[in-house]
C-alpha cells in the first residue's frame, strides 16, 4: 500500500517537447545589378505626376474640387474677354448629373455637370485640343504681364479630374465670329504622353455669334456657405464689376449678378525681364539663347530699364568688352557679370504691364455686394519684389447698413434678463476677402501674406476692438488685392500668397490708410451723434421758452422770428452744417475722406457709383438695396439736365442744319470753300454788329 501510495504521490515527469525539424533555408536573392536598376528607369509624364498628386492642384476633396473646376473655367473666360477688349458676359450653369437613374437633390448629389459660356473672341480650331487636354500648355507662362492664369495647368487639370472621377471627356464649343462655323470637340488627356486624345470633332449650329462653351462632368459636393461656388462668384463680381455674370444653381434658381462698371480694364502690356528679377542660371540660359551679337546689345535689348549707355557701364565694371559675344561669357566671367548687374543701380520696371482694379471700381463692387455704412478704397503706388512689379489695393466696408442698424437699436432697447448677454458687434470678427490678379482666394487663409498683414495691423488705433493676435472685431469686411506679373503663390493650387517683406510692407501701408479713414469716420459720427442729441434737447425747450417770453411781453412778441433765431443758435452751438454733413442730412460728400462712401438713413454721400442700365431688367442676387434709390436719382438728374439743355440743343441743331445745307450747295457747284468775302461771312457780320453796339 505504501509503495502504491508513494507511486501515486510522485509527480509524473514532464513530456519532452518534440525536436523541430530543421527548416529548409530559402536561397538568398541575388543583389540587383546596376543594369537591372537602369532598366527600370523611365520618364514620368507631367500628367501622370499630377494624376497621383492632384491635391497639389486644388482637388483635395469633392467640395473643393467642384469649386476649382468652376474657378478655372471662369478665369479663362474673363482673361479671354478682357484681352480682346470685350465686356464679359459669362454664364455658369451647375446641374446634377444623373448616373443611370433620376438625379438626386443637389445636397445629396455626388456628380455634377459644369457648363461655362462666355462671349469672348473664341478659339481657333487647331488650338482647342491642346488648350483643354494638355498640361503645361498656354500663352501666359512666358509673358511678363498681368493675367489670371500663369502656368497653363488650370482648365486642362479640371478636365483631367473629370476624366479620372467620371470617365467623361471634356466638351468644347467655340466660334471666332458670326461668319465662322462653330466647332464642337470631345477631348481627353493621354496621361502617359501628356497629349490630347480627340474623341469627336464636328461643325454644329450654335446660336452665339462668338465665344466659347466648356462642359465638364466631375465628382463633387455642392454646399453653400464659406468657400463655396456661390461665394466665389459673389467675390468675383466685387473685384470685377465690369462683368455680367449669370449663375444657374443646381437647385434650379437663376441668379443674375449685373454689371456695375462699364469700362473694360486697360489691357496690360508685355515687358521684358528686369535684371533684378533673374538668377545666375537664368542669365546663363539667356546668354546662350539671345539673338544679339554683342554683350552690350544683349543687356540693352533683352532686359527692361537698361539703356545702351548703362549696358556699356555694366560691361566695363565687370571687366568685359561691350563687343564680346554673349555665348562666350561662361563660368566665372558670367558670375562676375551677374554680381555687377545686381550691384548696379537700375530703374524700377515699368508698370504698364499691370491692370489694377482702381479705387472707383473697388468702391462700386463693395457698395453693390456688401451692406454697410462706410466704404473706402486705396490703391498704393507700384512697388517691386525680386524685379517683378506689383500693386496693392485695399478696400473696407464697415457697418450693417441703416436698416440693420435700426433693428439693432430696437433690440438693445429691450432689457435683458439676468445672466443674458447681448449679441453685439464686439463678438463678430471681421471678414477678410483676398484677391490675386482679380481672382478670389478662398483657401489657406492663415498661410497667406494678406491675412498675416491684417493680423499685424493695430486696428485699436482706429477705434475698432481687437484682441492680441486676432482679427479686428465688428461688422467689417476687409478687401485686399495684389496685381503682379508673377504672383508668388505658395503652391500650384494658387490659394495663398507667399510672404515677401516688400509685399507685406505695401499691404500694411494700404490697410493703415483704410484704417485712418475708418477712424476719422467713427470719430466724426460719434461726435455728430453727441451734438445731435444736444440739439434735440435744445429743441425740446425752444417752444416753452418762446411761449414764456411771449407771455412776458403780453402776446406782442414775434413768435416765429424768435423761434427761428433760437433754432439758429442751437444749430450753431451743436456743430452747425458739419454735424448735418457727417449724419448725411445735407447731401454733400464726406470732407477729408477721399474715395469713400457713407450710407445713412437719410441718404448716401460720397463717390456713389452709377448703376449701368441693362437692356433687360435684372436684379442683383446679392445686392444691398442701394441701386433702386440711385437709379431714381440718376433718372431725375438726367431728366433735369435734358430739360435744361433742350432749347440750346434745338438752336444748335438749327445752326448746324443751315451750315450743312450751305456746304451741300457748294459741293453741288464743285466748290470746296466759301467764296463770300470775309466781311460778308455770317460770323464776321455778327462781330461787326457787336463792335458797333459797343461803340
Amino acid at each position: 500500500m505504501a509503495k502504491s501510495s508513494r507511486k501515486k504521490g510522485r509527480p509524473e515527469p514532464a513530456a519532452q517537447p518534440a525536436t523541430p525539424k530543421p527548416a529548409v533555408s530559402a536561397a538568398p536573392k541575388p543583389p540587383v545589378s546596376a543594369v537591372e536598376m537602369g532598366a527600370r528607369q523611365r520618364e514620368i509624364s507631367v500628367s501622370e505626376f499630377f494624376t497621383k498628386n492632384r491635391h497639389l492642384l486644388g482637388f483635395d476633396n469633392p467640395r473643393k474640387a467642384l469649386l476649382t473646376c468652376v474657378k478655372e473655367a471662369v478665369d479663362n473666360a474673363l482673361d479671354a474677354c478682357e484681352e480682346a477688349g470685350i465686356l464679359p458676359d459669362v454664364v455658369v450653369k451647375l446641374e446634377v448629373a444623373a448616373n443611370g437613374g433620376p438625379p438626386p437633390p443637389a445636397s445629396q448629389a455626388s456628380r455634377f455637370r459644369i457648363t461655362v459660356t462666355d462671349n469672348g473672341p473664341g478659339i481657333v480650331r487647331q488650338q482647342i485640343p491642346p488648350i483643354f487636354a494638355k498640361l503645361l500648355y498656354g500663352s501666359k507662362f512666358h509673358r511678363l504681364r498681368m493675367s489670371r492664369g500663369q502656368q497653363g495647368i488650370g482648365i486642362s487639370a479640371a478636365g483631367m479630374y473629370g476624366q479620372l472621377t467620371t470617365g467623361k471627356p471634356v466638351q468644347i464649343i467655340s466660334r471666332t465670329g458670326a461668319r465662322s462655323p462653330a466647332h464642337f470637340f470631345e477631348v481627353q488627356i493621354d496621361t502617359k504622353k501628356n497629349e490630347p486624345l480627340i474623341l469627336e470633332k464636328k461643325q454644329i449650329e450654335w446660336e452665339a455669334p462668338r465665344g466659347t462653351q466648356v462642359t465638364i462632368e466631375v465628382e463633387g459636393r455642392y454646399q453653400k456657405g464659406r468657400a463655396s461656388v456661390d461665394e466665389y462668384l459673389e467675390q468675383t463680381i466685387i473685384a470685377n464689376p465690369h462683368v455680367k455674370l449669370t449663375y444657374l444653381t443646381p437647385e434650379g434658381e437663376t441668379k443674375v449678378l449685373p454689371r456695375t462698371y462699364d469700362q473694360v480694364p486697360e489691357s496690360p502690356r508685355e515687358i521684358k525681364p528686369h535684371p533684378y528679377g533673374i538668377e545666375l542660371g537664368m542669365l546663363l540660359k539667356m546668354l546662350q539663347d539671345t539673338k544679339s551679337h554683342w554683350l552690350s546689345g544683349f543687356l540693352a535689348g533683352d532686359f527692361s530699364r537698361v539703356s545702351p549707355h548703362l549696358a556699356e557701364e555694366i560691361c566695363k565694371t565687370a571687366g568685359l568688352s561691350p563687343r564680346a559675344r554673349p555665348r562666350d561669357v561662361l563660368g566665372q566671367t558670367a558670375e562676375n557679370l551677374y554680381k555687377t548687374i545686381q550691384s548696379t543701380k537700375i530703374m524700377a520696371p515699368p508698370t504698364n504691364c499691370l491692370s489694377p482694379i482702381g479705387e472707383q471700381a473697388i468702391l462700386s463692387g463693395l457698395y453693390q455686394q456688401i451692406k454697410g455704412e462706410f466704404y473706402t478704397a486705396v490703391s498704393r503706388p507700384p512697388a517691386v519684389y525680386r524685379g517683378n512689379p506689383f500693386v496693392i489695393e485695399a478696400g473696407l466696408a464697415y457697418g450693417r447698413g441703416p436698416e440693420q442698424a435700426q433693428e439693432d437699436q430696437q433690440k438693445q432697447a429691450v432689457p435683458l434678463a439676468e445672466g443674458e448677454e447681448a449679441d453685439g458687434n464686439e463678438h463678430e470678427l471681421a471678414r477678410v476677402i483676398r484677391y490675386a490678379n482679380r481672382v478670389p482666394l478662398l483657401y489657406q487663409q492663415s498661410a497667406c501674406a494678406i491675412f498675416k498683414a491684417v493680423l499685424d495691423t493695430t486696428w485699436r488705433n482706429y477705434g475698432v476692438t481687437q484682441s492680441r493676435g486676432a482679427l479686428p472685431a465688428g461688422p467689417m469686411v476687409i478687401f485686399v488685392h495684389m496685381a503682379s506679373v508673377w504672383v508668388p503663390f505658395t503652391s500650384e493650387s494658387k490659394e495663398a500668397i507667399a510672404e515677401y517683406d516688400e509685399i507685406h510692407k505695401e499691404i500694411t501701408l494700404a490697410l493703415r490708410e483704410c484704417g485712418r479713414r475708418l477712424g476719422a469716420f467713427l470719430r466724426r459720427r460719434e461726435r455728430a451723434y453727441s451734438e445731435q442729441s444736444r440739439r434735440d434737447i435744445f429743441a425740446l425747450y425752444i417752444e416753452e421758452v418762446v411761449e414764456s417770453c411771449n407771455r412776458l411781453k403780453g402776446g406782442r412778441l414775434p413768435v416765429a422770428k424768435l423761434k427761428e433765431q433760437l433754432h439758429k443758435m442751437a444749430l450753431k452751438r451743436t456743430g452747425g452744417e458739419k454735424t448735418d454733413q457727417v449724419l448725411g442730412k445735407n447731401g454733400s460728400g464726406p470732407e477729408g475722406l477721399p474715395h469713400s462712401i457713407i450710407v445713412t438713413p437719410d441718404g448716401v454721400e460720397g463717390e456713389v457709383p452709377k448703376i449701368i442700365a441693362e437692356p433687360s431688367t435684372t436684379v442683383a442676387a446679392n445686392g444691398n438695396g442701394h441701386p433702386a434709390a440711385d437709379d431714381k436719382g440718376a433718372e431725375a438728374a438726367k431728366g433735369a439736365e435734358s430739360a435744361k439743355a433742350a432749347p440750346r440743343t434745338e438752336a444748335k441743331a438749327r445752326g448746324h442744319g443751315k451750315a450743312r445745307r450751305e456746304h451741300a450747295g457748294r459741293v453741288a457747284q464743285g466748290r470746296k470753300t466759301d467764296r463770300r468775302p470775309r466781311c460778308a461771312h455770317p460770323t464776321a457780320r455778327s462781330k461787326a454788329r457787336a463792335r458797333r453796339g459797343k461803340g
